[in-house]
């Protein structure tokens, strides 16, 4: 859980609910975590990242799991077996092996804007720092989800002086998303892994809309009297088109023609898959074995790459199993089909 731990900022709320739970025995859920606190999800919706956590923690005792918190700085296949050689030089050795990478590895960041505004002025929501050492700060947020505004949100909470958002639609409703249609589906998938990627392309392409639709075009409703203030400003449908660095300041030229000026660009420009980017596989010459669409793994129906005893989770996953597997609430479904693999 180290993404959530490290990469989300203190006092971020989840789009989830507490149906949206880790365990496939549905015996260790939030619903049941909640009643050892005396609470019902109507107490604590929407949920908070730090009792997420709580969850996750008390989760890890309630199913008796061991977590040996380490680096893998290289996997390699020896003698038929997988070797993790760990940051100390220790190492490990297994038959088969589950890589759940999350997000992290693959935080994006568009090439054009690389260019143009300077890397030691800006950094991605991935990156996160404490939003308090923005204080009195002037911050330029790119993108227009649910992360630039809840970012907006927190850094003018956290004392930033002035906010701007832009991002290149029209700025996405405030109003609750409803994901009651995916639960079925993440279930599903658990007992028919193979579902998804029997659908025709405009199949495929009609439910990837659905997820667009509740994920990218809503906010929640939550945020909204968070981001209209007048700390705030948003502009919509513009673009970076240029970056001056004056010294202590950078002068932002939007495709509008409308000039900012900010002491920090903050990309909120969400995740791409690129297996290159781990540098993991690439160091134990697995990378070149593992084949690759459009930089995602391909997968069997087991989540098994084309190196046998090989599988993968979480978002590399999201092409061949749908982008529930963006969600946490996919690691049921994910738990199901790899534990399946494992003992056939």
């Amino acid at each position: 859980m180290s993404f959530w731990q490290e990469h989300m900022p203190k006092g971020m709320f989840l789009r989830s609910g507490c149906d949206w739970h880790l365990d496939p025995g549905e015996r260790a859920t939030i619903e049941n975590f909640l009643a050892t606190r005396d609470q019902k999800p109507e107490d604590v919706e929407p949920l908070s990242l730090e009792l997420y956590l709580e969850y996750v923690a008390w989760f890890q005792r309630a199913r008796n799991i061991s977590v040996r918190r380490a680096h893998v700085a290289c996997l390699e296949e020896v003698d038929g077996s997988f070797r993790a050689t760990l940051g100390d030089g220790s190492t490990l050795t297994a038959e088969r092996v589950l890589l759940a990478l999350g997000f992290a590895p693959f935080a994006h960041i568009p090439e054009e804007l690389r260019d143009l505004v300077p890397t030691e002025s800006s950094s991605h929501t991935c990156d996160y720092r404490p939003f308090d050492r923005f204080a009195g700060q002037r911050i330029l947020i790119v993108g227009g989800r649910q992360s630039a505004f809840e970012s907006a949100a927190l850094l003018t909470e956290a004392g930033a002086g002035r906010v701007y958002v832009c991002h290149r639609h029209d700025t996405p409703d405030f109003t609750r998303s409803d994901w009651s249609w995916a639960d079925p589906l993440i279930e599903r998938t658990g007992e028919d892994p193979g579902w998804y990627r029997r659908l025709t392309e405009t199949e495929r392409e009609a439910l990837n809309k659905r997820f667009w639709q509740e994920g990218r075009l809503k906010l929640e409703p939550w945020l909204g009297a968070r981001v209209h203030r007048p700390e705030i400003a948003l502009l919509p449908r513009t673009r970076i088109a240029d970056c001056e660095n004056r010294g202590e300041m950078l002068e932002v030229r939007l495709d509008t023609g409308e000039r900012v000026q900010v002491d920090h660009v903050l990309y909120a420009t969400g995740y791409k898959v690129d297996l290159a980017r781990v540098p993991l596989l690439e160091r134990g010459g697995l990378l070149d074995r593992i084949e690759c669409r459009n930089g995602f793994p391909v997968l069997d129906e087991r989540m098994q790459t084309s190196v046998p005893g090989l599988f993968m989770t979480s978002l590399p996953a999201s092409q061949d199993f749908g982008l529930f597997f963006a969600f946490t609430a996919a690691v049921r479904a994910s738990a199901r089909i790899v534990g399946r693999a494992l003992v056939e």
